[in-house]
C-alpha cells in the first residue's frame, strides 16, 4: 500500500529538517501529515485517482503534489535530495529506539558524531552524559537501543563482518577451480554496520564450488543451494553470507552491481542509458533501435567506468552523494590508502591491555610499511587495563631501545596513555615523562564532574611542558 510508503517518506523528511535545524512549522506539516496518511481508512491511490488527496487533514496542494510522485515513481526528488545532503549515519541513528532527532542533532552538534559505530564508542566511555539533558539513564537507554536495533534488525558491525568475511574468503580460496574470490556488498563499501556479506567468486566449474562451499566447517545452516549461487548462516555471528560464481568476463560488471549502493547503481545505469549503453550485472552492451545488443566490456570495473565516460569511483564513495557527478569533472576525491599511512602513535602492547610482545608489533608495522610505531600503554592508575607502574614503564623503555637496535628500518617509539588525573595533573611525575618519546594525555574517570571542571582538567594537562 502507498499509504504507508508515503507516511515513512514524509515522517523521514521530518526528521531530517529536523536534524537540520528547519522551520519547526514546516517539520510539523510534514509529521502530521505522515501521520494522517497512515491513518487513512481506505487506499491512497483511489483518493489520488480521483483527485481529492487535499481533502485529507494536512494536506495542501505542495504535499498532494508530492505524494502523487511518490504513487507514479515510487520515490521523491525531495526526500532523495534531503537524504543526500545528510550523513547516512544520522539517518541510521534515527533507527536507535528512544533516539529521536532532537537528541541525535545535539549529539552530533557538540561532539561530531555521525554515525551508530561511533555513538556506540562514546557512550560505552560514558561521554555523552557531558552532554546538557543527558543522563547516565540516557546513556544506558541508548545502548540498549543499539543492540535491540543489531539484533531486530540483522545489523553487524564492519569488524564482526569483515572477520568472517575473510574466514569464508581463506577457505573458499583453497577450494579446487577457484581462480578469484573478492567480497562485495556494503562490507566492500566499508559500511559501519552490514546486513549480511556478498562473495563473488570466478570458477568454471560453479557447481563443485557451491558443494564444497555449504559443506565448510564455518557453516551452521544452509537457507538455498543453486548451480551458481548459494546463502547460509555462518556459525561465527549468526551472520547470512551469499556466494555467488560467475563467468570471468562478467566478473566486473558484477562485482560492480553487487557492491552497491542500490542508488548508485541506478544513477549508473541511466548514464549508460544515455549514452546509448544498456549496463547489468553481466555487462555493458551496445543498444539502439533495431540493433542487436552487442557485449562491449565486463571483465572489470574500470573499463565500464572508461566507457562510460567517468573516473573510476572507489567502492567507498557509491553512495549516490554526489561522486558521479564528480566523477565527470574529475572532482573526485583522492582516499586515504595504506601506503599513505606512515605509522601509528596510539598501539597497546602485552604490557597493558595489549595482546601482542613489542617486537612482534615492530615486524608486522614493518610488514605495512610503517616507518615508525608508538606504544603507548596505560598509566598506572588505569589498573581495570594493567596501568604501568613506574617502574613497568623503565622496564619498557630498555625493552625498546633494545628492539630498535636489534629491528631494523623500523624506528619504535615509547609513549604512555597517561591519566589526566581529577585535579588535572598527570599520572606520572614530570621527570618520568621526559623520558619518553611522546604522552596522550586522556581522561578515564571523573566524567559526573562538570564541564567546567573536566575543562579545567584538560586545559590543566595541555599546559604541562
Amino acid at each position: 500500500m502507498r499509504s504507508k510508503e508515503v507516511s515513512r517518506i514524509f515522517r523521514e523528511i521530518a526528521q531530517i529538517l529536523e536534524i537540520k535545524g528547519e522551520n519547526p512549522f514546516r517539520i510539523r506539516a510534514y509529521a502530521r501529515a505522515a501521520q494522517n496518511v497512515e491513518d487513512l481508512g481506505e487506499k491512497l491511490e483511489s483518493i489520488a485517482d480521483q483527485d481529492k488527496l487535499t481533502a485529507i487533514s494536512g494536506i495542501g496542494a505542495d504535499l498532494a503534489d508530492k505524494i502523487k510522485e511518490i504513487i507514479k515513481t515510487g520515490s521523491l526528488k525531495y526526500y532523495q535530495q534531503l537524504k543526500k545532503e545528510t550523513s547516512s549515519g544520522l539517518l541510521d541513528m534515527l533507527g536507535i529506539q528512544g533516539l529521536g532527532p532532537k537528541t541525535v542533532k545535539l549529539i552530533y552538534d557538540k561532539l561530531g558524531i555521525d554515525s551508530i559505530a561511533k555513538l556506540e564508542k562514546v557512550t560505552r566511555a560514558g561521554k555523552l552524559r557531558q552532554l546538557e539533558g543527558i543522563r547516565e539513564k540516557t546513556e544506558e537507554n541508548i545502548l540498549r537501543g543499539i543492540e535491540f536495533l543489531k539484533k531486530g534488525t540483522g545489523l553487524f558491525s564492519f569488524y564482526e563482518a569483515s572477520q568472517v568475511a575473510d574466514d569464508f574468503i581463506e577457505r573458499i580460496k583453497k577450494i579446487n577451480d577457484i581462480e578469484r574470490v573478492e567480497i562485495a556488498g556494503s562490507l566492500r563499501r566499508k559500511k559501519d554496520t552490514v546486513g549480511d556479506i556478498d562473495i563473488l567468486a570466478i570458477s568454471s566449474n560453479p557447481e563443485l564450488i557451491m558443494d564444497k562451499f555449504v559443506k565448510l566447517d564455518l557453516v551452521s545452516q544452509v537457507l538455498a543451494k543453486g548451480p551458481t549461487k548459494s546463502s547460509v548462516i555462518a556459525k561465527e555471528n549468526n551472520i547470512q553470507v551469499d556466494l555467488r560464481v560467475l563467468d570471468k568476463n562478467s566478473f566486473g560488471s558484477a562485482w560492480l552491481y553487487f557492491t552497491g549502493s542500490k542508488e548508485f547503481n541506478v544513477n549508473l545505469r541511466q548514464i549508460a542509458i544515455k549514452k546509448g549503453y544498456k549496463l547489468n550485472e553481466y555487462g555493458i552492451f551496445s543498444q539502439g533501435p533495431g540493433k542487436e545488443e552487442k557485449f562491449l566490456a565486463g571483465e572489470t570495473e574500470e573499463e565500464i567506468f572508461s566507457l562510460i565516460k567517468l573516473d573510476y569511483v572507489a567502492p567507498e564513495l557509491r553512495e549516490d552523494r554526489g561522486e558521479i557527478e564528480a566523477a565527470k569533472t574529475n572532482k573526485l576525491p583522492k582516499l586515504v590508502e595504506l601506503k599513505d599511512i606512515k605509522g601509528d602513535l596510539h598501539v597497546h602492547s602485552e604490557y597493558s591491555d595489549g595482546q601482542e610482545p613489542i617486537e612482534k608489533i615492530a615486524q608486522e608495522a614493518k610488514k605495512y610499511g610503517f616507518d615508525y610505531i608508538g606504544i603507548s600503554d596505560h598509566s598506572k592508575v588505569l589498573k581495570i587495563a594493567r596501568g604501568l607502574s613506574v617502574a613497568e614503564l623503565h622496564k619498557k623503555i630498555e625493552e625498546i631501545k633494545r628492539i630498535n637496535k636489534k629491528v631494523k628500518n623500523i624506528k619504535v617509539l615509547c609513549g604512555s596513555e597517561v591519566d589526566i588525573l581529577g585535579d588535572g595533573s598527570i599520572d606520572y611525575p614530570d621527570s618520568v615523562l621526559a623520558e619518553l618519546d611522546y604522552v596522550i594525555a586522556a581522561i578515564h574517570s571523573g566524567f559526573k564532574q562538570s564541564r567546567e571542571q573536566i575543562t579545567k582538567r584538560i586545559i590543566k594537562a595541555c599546559m604541562n611542558k
